[in-house]
């Protein structure tokens, strides 16, 4: 209907287009009549009733043949208008009736301050000429061309509250960005915007035309496009820093004409900035803030904000997310800190500030609830967190307990959500229980390991452990290695959190033949300890264990020479402690910062139809600076082992150096008293120093590091070192940062060596040497 409506129009339309000039008069009048009645009608009816309402206005006659009556109507029109003429002041026709004004030789009424002369009739028509299609390579420069330093909103107010600014532009500083692309010319006032620099560094890291290469097919173009986009972003930088009058006008920068009079392709951007006053804080209004009551004044303290202070969005953010830690931190578990609201003044270079806080009320502590409670109780839960029922609740604590519950490794999410079991009344805080919602994650490993060390030969490991066989956190690893110098089987029990958080006990119960250079030892062993962890999440300052071992072996002493002496069977007993310090800022990376840690472990042995009682003991200290790009980092090491002659200690409990841990370049265990024969016998005292710069790179990405050492120490017969027998090893390493921790490779070579000492040593692990 809609369609067969309109093509009965057009046909009108066509016909009085081919009638004479009253005819088409008439019929332009009568198609006026009929859109403005369907323009009259609403949009949702003309949706539903366009086609009915085009059938009542249009005649059947002019739907059955719109050609005659088009015509017919031109007549009937002709035949009225001397009637009309005669008595216009009695007429009370449609306005449809009086088409002179529609006649084009009608004479136009004059129109108020238009004094430009219409084109008279009979003369040829002025044309307006068409410009020639540009070229390809032409679009560009035409576009750059038309780039016109308009000055933005606020020119005319900026220039009023500053007279002599044009006077000032004679004189610019001028800061390169972006590659070259962009110029910032500030005014020579250094005291227009203290803060250029920083924000000059913000502008170089968020800049479009940084992107731009020097030698891109489309520069000019991409010049243009990002230039005014730059333009955007200095503005948007203005406002951030309180400058809400700020102007920033684009130009592209070109060069002088050559002798050959034509210039290079423009090479960058220019942007004349004009930062204007700085507007500062007016009023300050902070929502239901003092519904906290006596928590008030701590409470707005922290939103350090106030009426003059500069009008800087990076503070006032800062200052409010400071307050919204702070509330969650003060108990209000379901506080809303929303952005702050500004409303800029422009005529009093002010801005009001409205923090709308909804506190939503104090609460404590209340019951643990766990989702997977045979994965990890609420009892459990309840030991691990750093809080109990009943204190005021701490967003700290639970995010801390959220962070420790991920570290067990027995879940791959962990979320803590507060919820409402008694509102707070007359002053009195309310009570939140705690929900864990936890998603399990896989507790069985099955892991290998291959390596080679020049001292220890090559080696294959394998384990199997179930991270909670006894629940909670209660796991079981076996473990087997196979290799050239070591042959190993163990199993190992541990409960992690035990007796409180980040405690640990370990029961481990193994068998191993090792075949060194320094000794042989076959041995059965048990050992249990009790230990204060420390781990990559929760770095801990301080840490401490204690323990007891009982083993039985068979060993010798190392037999380079080819000669055995046979075994001796050593049964022995030790009681080891152990405390640490740690102030530095990464676990297996550190680069500032100290670490110090005693081990005293009272042992006790019978070998030789003798009972024999010493104490082991031993020092470690590392101190880690950073300088610019280097990191010195230094270890010193003592030891003593008083108490008995070193005939009656287990050669694999003796003190020996070298290896990738103590003294680089020297053989693992080979630094130390030898006997008769020229075998490594080990001591009863050891010290060591190692000092290495690890030097930062930008190859991979500023991932490698270049890491020169030097290693020095010695092992002696005395419990006292007499310090008259060093070595010294020296070589180069590398470090390829991680995720995980740097891998190191260390290659050293000893700078004085004895007989049979190798000349290189390479050495392979996780982390830093120390």
């Amino acid at each position: 209907m809609r369609a067969n409506s309109s093509s009965a129009i057009r046909r009108i339309y066509g016909a009085a287009a081919t009638a004479s000039k009253a005819e088409w008069l008439n019929g332009a009048a009568l198609a006026l009549a009929l859109t403005g009645a369907l323009a009259g009608a609403p949009l949702a009816a003309q949706q539903r009733q366009t086609d009915d309402d085009l059938r009542a206005l249009i005649p059947d006659s002019a739907l059955g043949d719109p050609e005659g009556w088009a015509k017919t109507q031109a007549a009937k029109k002709q035949a009225a208008k001397p009637a009309a003429s005669a008595a216009p002041a009695a007429s009370t026709a449609a306005p449809l009736a009086d088409l002179s004004v529609l006649i084009p030789d009608s004479p136009m009424n004059e129109i108020a301050g238009l004094d430009l002369p219409w084109p008279e009739p009979g003369k040829e028509e002025a044309t307006i000429p068409i410009p020639p299609a540009l070229a390809a390579q032409e679009d560009g420069e035409t576009l750059a061309a038309a780039m016109e330093r308009v000055p933005p909103p606020g020119a005319t107010r900026t220039a009023a509250r500053n007279p002599g600014a044009e006077g000032a532009k004679a004189q610019e500083r001028e800061t390169i960005l972006a590659s070259g692309r962009a110029r910032l010319v500030w005014p020579a006032d250094s005291a227009a915007m203290p803060e250029r620099e920083a924000f000059e560094r913000r502008f170089r890291d968020l800049s479009a035309l940084q992107g731009l290469g020097p030698h891109d097919a489309d520069a000019l173009a991409q010049l243009v496009v990002r230039g005014s986009s730059d333009r955007k972003l200095l503005e948007k930088l203005f406002k951030v820093y309180g400058y809400y009058d700020g102007e920033v006008t684009q130009s592209l920068i070109g060069s002088e004409p050559g002798a050959d009079g034509n210039s290079a392709p423009p090479s960058g951007v220019r942007f004349d900035m004009d930062p204007g006053a700085r507007f500062h804080i007016g009023v300050v209004t902070t929502g239901r803030l003092d519904e906290t009551g006596k928590d008030f004044d701590k409470l707005r303290a922290a939103l350090a904000i106030k009426t003059g202070d500069p009008l800087d969005q990076d503070t006032i953010n800062a200052r409010t997310t400071d307050l919204a830690k702070l509330l969650g931190e003060a108990g209000y578990p379901f506080a809303k800190v929303p952005a702050a609201s500004l409303t800029i003044d422009h005529a009093s270079d002010e801005g009001d500030v409205d923090v709308a806080v909804q506190p939503g009320g104090q609460y404590r502590y209340g019951a643990i609830t766990s989702a997977l409670p045979r994965v990890m109780s609420p009892n459990h839960l309840g030991d691990i967190a750093r809080f109990k029922p009943g204190q005021v609740w701490n967003q700290k604590d639970v995010e801390d307990l959220r962070r420790a519950v991920l570290a067990t490794g027995l879940v791959a999410g962990v979320n803590v959500t507060p919820r409402e079991t008694t509102p707070p009344k007359d002053g009195q805080p309310g009570v939140v229980a705690l929900d864990v919602a936890m998603s399990k994650a896989p507790v069985r490993t099955v892991a290998g390991e291959v390596g080679y060390d020049t001292g220890q030969g090559a080696r294959v490991g394998a384990s199997w452990e179930n991270r909670n066989l006894f629940p909670p956190e209660g796991s079981l690893k076996l473990r087997g290695v196979v290799g050239t110098n070591e042959q190993l089987a163990g199993a190992t029990f541990r409960r992690a959190n035990f007796l409180g958080r980040d405690r640990q006990l370990t029961v481990d119960l193994y068998a191993t033949n090792t075949t060194l250079t320094s000794y042989a030892a076959r041995k059965v062993a048990f050992a249990t300890s009790y230990e204060r962890l420390t781990n990559l999440l929760f770095q801990k300052p301080w840490t401490w264990s204690m323990g007891l071992e009982v083993e039985a072996s068979e060993e010798r002493e190392g037999v380079p020479s080819g000669v055995t002496t046979g075994r001796i069977l050593y049964i022995t007993t030790a009681l080891p402690l152990r405390a640490g310090i740690d102030s530095t800022d990464n676990l297996l990376d550190p680069t500032k910062g100290h670490r110090a840690s005693l081990r005293i472990s009272p042992e006790q042995s019978w070998a030789r139809e003798t009972q024999s009682r010493y104490a082991r003991i031993q020092a470690d200290a590392s101190f880690y600076r950073s300088l610019d790009k280097v990191v010195l980092a230094t270890r010193v090491r003592l030891g003593t082992m008083p108490g008995t002659d070193i005939d009656y200690v287990a050669p694999s409990r003796r003190f020996y150096a070298g290896g990738g841990a103590s003294i680089r370049g020297f053989g693992y265990n080979l630094v130390g008293p030898r006997n008769a024969l020229g075998e490594p016998k080990g001591g009863r005292s050891l010290y060591e120093f190692s000092i290495e710069a690890r030097l930062n790179t930008r190859f991979f990405g500023g991932a490698l590091q270049l890491v020169p050492f030097l290693d020095a120490g010695g092992v002696e017969a005395g419990t006292v070192p007499k310090f008259n027998d060093w070595r010294y090893g020296a070589g180069l390493g590398i470090r390829y940062r991680t995720g995980f921790g740097p891998i190191r490779i260390d290659v050293g070579t000893p700078l004085n060596p004895r007989a049979g000492d190798s000349r290189i040593g390479v050495y392979v692990a996780l982390g830093q040497a120390f």
